[in-house]
């Protein structure tokens, strides 16, 4: 391939980040701008000699570049995008880019589902890197076994999280349209995205138009506990494995166990009686929802002829994800994690998943909500259940709230009463030093400190830990 001159608007995005890094080791000249930054994306664009550009202008691009990457952020409006579309310069999505320059020609493995998108993923990638098959990946989060979210390998898989959310500003669909699937994961479905999707309708009929996509000498490996994924899964035209824990899967999970090192099962494939020579498997990680993950991974990695010896040992070394289930540190007998939890489903298994790690030990939530849907009152029911096993929560005052109605917005006080009304502990604080204040004064050595949110929450991590 010719070297080009690649430009990125937006390239401090982990994602935009880490391709304009492979870019660059494949001999092209990349360079960029953007309005943050901010290590670690721009230390790790300065190691590796690209030029970004602090802030969007229209002299970014006056040394014409042969094609332009415009981030999911930017919009009309923007200095850049005006200065693309005046001067009629080449341009596509991250997305668009993903599926040119580093997915067609392979094997195409997606995993997509609104949760667990990442740890499936990241074990998929690892379970084909233990079999020898170095695959190339995009993942939405650091894979802690590669240290990166995002590697150009030679072997003939591609694997990619593929997300719902949209494309671009000059481009709605979601991610996942893109990605050229031949093999994919569903993990589950539920409403999320509520500034980009309607209803629970409007993403299945995306999922719907995307299982279309998939060729008929495909798989599919979908959830079969799922009724949403079930009723998406009508409009196929590939062969579906279905896996779960109910009857009617192909794939069943049996005799879940879950400790303090993480989660034991046996695997029982459809039409197989169950005996002691039924398929054991231990997982590192906790739940099961990482059950499920697990299964969808198992099943891939049989259809591509990796023995369950081979994916076992990738089990047996998988370190996760960051911000997954992570154990940030430890400060006398206090643990503290963190988590990317922000949709009711996740916080709720995602506490379950550390309360069933930690049998015995009192749990404080601290969940600061933020993503788009988190903010709005469409989840709200859900959102006061999910925390029914925590001993005391914590939320934050809700922020940037200018662009929600009213009537649409979380209701806090609403949530508090709730939990105070079932026995658990609630409080609401404006500010990260206001939490950071009270754990200090009542937390105490045994107590289990899971923090969630889908940001950076003001370092509170580090911060909380430094403080105990």
């Amino acid at each position: 391939m010719n070297s080009k001159l690649i430009h990125f608007s937006g390239i401090c995005g982990t994602g935009m980040a880490s391709l304009a890094v492979l870019l660059k080791k494949r001999g092209h000249q990349v360079r960029g701008s953007d309005e943050n930054v901010y290590p670690p994306m721009s230390d790790l664009l300065a190691q590796n000699n690209i030029t970004v550009q602090n802030g969007y202008a229209e002299k970014n691009l006056n040394t014409v570049p042969d094609l332009v990457v415009i981030g999911n952020a930017l919009s009309r409006g923007n200095p850049e995008v005006e200065t693309v579309l005046k001067r009629k310069l080449h341009y596509i999505s991250m997305a668009e880019l993903l599926k040119e320059y580093f997915i067609r020609g392979k094997t195409s493995l997606v995993v997509t589902g609104t949760h667990g998108k990442t740890t499936t993923s990241s074990l998929l990638a690892w379970v084909f890197e233990c079999a020898k098959k170095t695959p190339g990946f995009m993942i939405g989060g650091i894979a802690e076994n590669f240290g990166t979210s995002c590697q150009d390998r030679p072997g003939k898989f591609f694997i990619t999280e593929g997300d719902e959310y949209d494309t671009a500003f000059f481009d709605k669909r979601s991610k996942y349209f893109h990605y050229l699937p031949d093999q994919l994961i569903l993990n589950n479905l539920e409403f999320d995205h509520a500034d980009i999707f309607d209803s629970l309708e409007d993403i299945k009929n995306s999922f719907r138009m995307m299982l279309r996509l998939i060729p008929e000498n495909g798989l599919i490996v979908a959830n079969g506990d799922d009724v949403n994924v079930q009723n998406v899964l009508e409009s196929a035209y590939t062969p579906v494995v279905k896996f779960g824990f109910g009857e009617a899967c192909d794939v069943r999970a049996l005799n879940v166990e879950t400790g303090e090192s993480g989660t034991k099962f046996e695997v029982l494939n459809k039409g197989q009686k169950y005996s002691a020579q039924t398929q054991k498997f231990a997982l590192r990680l906790s739940g099961a929802f990482n059950v499920l993950n697990a299964l969808g991974v198992i099943i891939l990695a049989r259809h591509n002829g990796i023995s369950d010896k081979t994916t076992q040992a990738a089990f047996d070394s998988f370190k996760s994800v960051r911000r997954r289930q992570e154990l940030r540190g430890e400060a006398n007998g206090i643990a503290v994690y963190d988590d990317f939890a922000h949709h009711p489903t996740a916080i709720r298994e995602t506490i379950s998943a550390i309360k069933q790690k930690h049998k015995g030990r009192r749990l404080i939530a601290v969940f600061e909500p933020r993503s788009n849907t988190s903010v709005r009152n469409i989840h709200q029911n859900s959102l006061i259940d999910s925390f029914k096993e925590a001993d005391e929560v914590i939320l934050t005052s809700l922020h940037r709230l200018e662009k929600i109605p009213a009537e649409q917005r979380l209701q806090i006080k609403e949530v508090l009463k709730s939990l105070i009304n079932k026995k658990i502990s609630a409080y609401e604080f404006p500010e990260v030093e206001k939490i950071i204040e009270h754990l200090k004064t009542n937390c105490r050595s045994g107590d289990v400190v899971l923090i969630m949110s889908n940001g950076k929450f003001g370092n509170i991590h580090q911060r909380l830990l430094e403080t105990l």
